[in-house]
């Protein structure tokens, strides 16, 4: 891609226009113009000048008291005139007439290419902060691509008298390679990415790269990153320090997961240890609950038993002197005493009463939770390391497989078995394990 051309045109009046294709700054010459300092920048005032889109046309005026510009953003097809040159009329003024010559340099600058620049850095030694023995050689290759927006901006950075693409092309060229250089070879200990997996990160190196160098570019050159590519990161896997430093990795790779394993084993076993505990007490629990649940309620059955005795005598005794009140005030002889017989029938009428009052008390105590003994119901023992516990109902039992604290696995044994036997074995309790998720198997 050629940066300057040379535009060939005839007459006294030129036509400054910029016919190239790819470019990013291309400097207009008058025609038979070439090389010169001086008459190539000759410009008629009034001359016709053509801006595409995408294009700036840039005057420049080199004045004792520096440089100055005059900027036509495309599109613009007029001739040079006052209306849209401000500095240029002052410089030129009134007094030189519309094809009076004047001295500038006029550039044109792309603001809608791209350009494009590959790069490669030579081998260079990185080293992984665990391991500062071993240096491993990197080399990199890639690419940048950048465009002008800030054409201002850009021409406050770089001269734009007697510009040379390929000297600016340099700089950017240097800066990259020196950024990636310097961050390839931090990048174990700045970002946790060991050596050797630094040609697995390309992505991620490109990414990093690029938001470092974004700014640079805009302060430093006035032009805009669009991207950074890197290509390539290769170490030298013939030399010394790759081979030594993926040695030591691996047997400190085995070290590790020999350590974690050893620390997995000990968490399950801790955890077995722990579950088999849990269930214990829950058995624990469980039984003495059930047999205080037992205890009270035979409590309760003797208490009623014993209220019942006690109220029964009171009722034989009160039977007993009724058979008597007959004989009140006779006495002792064998003639009936009606004022006895009328006690009699009073107290027996008390008595009544109070019988009655009992046996309904009786009925509402039997209502309200007052049940007889509880019918024999089936009780298994199970065996749990190496140790039994029980004896659980079939209801509790359910119970326990339900928290996941007894399966078919379980040895149990009831009244009239021969032996122990697996829980999933015995018909009764089978029903237990339809649909139920198996423990996981014994560590060995």
């Amino acid at each position: 891609m050629g940066l300057f051309g040379n535009k060939k045109e005839g007459g006294l009046m030129d036509v400054i226009r910029c016919d190239e294709h790819e470019y990013l700054v291309w400097k207009w010459r008058p025609s038979g113009e070439v090389n010169s300092t001086h008459k190539e920048n000759a410009i008629r005032y009034g001359s016709s000048l053509r801006v595409k889109d995408g294009e700036v046309a840039v005057f420049v005026y080199k004045q004792e008291n520096g440089e100055m510009q005059d900027f036509i953003v495309g599109p613009y097809d007029d001739t040079i005139k006052s209306a849209n040159f401000p500095i240029l009329t002052n410089i030129v003024g009134l007094a030189f007439g519309g094809n009076s010559p004047f001295q500038a340099e006029v550039y044109f600058i792309n603001l809608s290419g791209n350009i494009q620049i590959r790069f490669g850095i030579p081998y260079f030694d990185v080293y992984d902060p665990r391991f500062l023995d071993f240096g491993v050689p990197m080399a990199v290759r890639g690419s940048i691509t950048f465009n002008i927006t800030d054409y201002r901006s850009f021409i406050k950075l770089n001269r734009l008298i007697n510009f040379e693409l390929s000297d600016f092309e340099k700089q950017v060229k240097d800066a990259v390679v020196k950024s990636t250089k310097g961050f390839i070879t931090n990048a174990p200990s700045d970002n946790g990415i060991p050596v050797l997996q630094l040609e697995r990160k390309i992505m991620e190196v490109s990414d990093l790269i690029q938001q470092r160098l974004s700014n640079e570019f805009v302060n430093d050159f006035g032009v805009n990153l669009k991207r950074l590519d890197i290509s390539a990161i290769e170490p030298d896997k013939e030399s010394e320090g790759y081979k030594e430093l993926r040695k030591v990795t691996a047997e400190q790779q085995t070290k590790t997961l020999e350590a974690q394993t050893m620390v997995g084993i000990k968490n399950l076993e801790d955890t077995q240890h722990i579950n088999a505990e849990n269930m214990e007490e829950t058995l624990r629990i469980q039984r003495e609950e059930a047999q205080r649940a037992q205890r009270l309620q035979t409590e309760s059955n003797f208490m009623g038993a014993h209220t019942l005795d006690q109220q029964t005598e009171v009722l034989k005794t009160g039977a007993k002197s009724l058979g008597q009140m007959g004989a009140i005030g006779n006495g002792g002889g064998g003639s009936m005493n009606p004022a006895g017989m009328m006690t009699g029938m009073m107290l027996g009428g008390a008595m009544g009463a109070q019988m009655a009052s009992m046996v309904n008390q009786m009925g509402n105590q039997i209502q309200q939770g007052g049940t007889p003994p509880p019918i024999p119901t089936t009780q298994y023992m199970i065996a749990v390391n190496g140790q039994q516990s029980g004896p659980f109902t079939i209801p509790q039992l359910q119970q326990l497989q339900q928290q996941g604290q007894f399966n078919a696995n379980f040895y149990v044994w009831k009244q009239g078995m021969a032996n122990w036997e697996l829980a999933g074995n015995v018909e009764e309790l089978a029903s237990l394990f339809i649909n139920a998720t198996p423990p996981p198997p014994p560590f060995k």
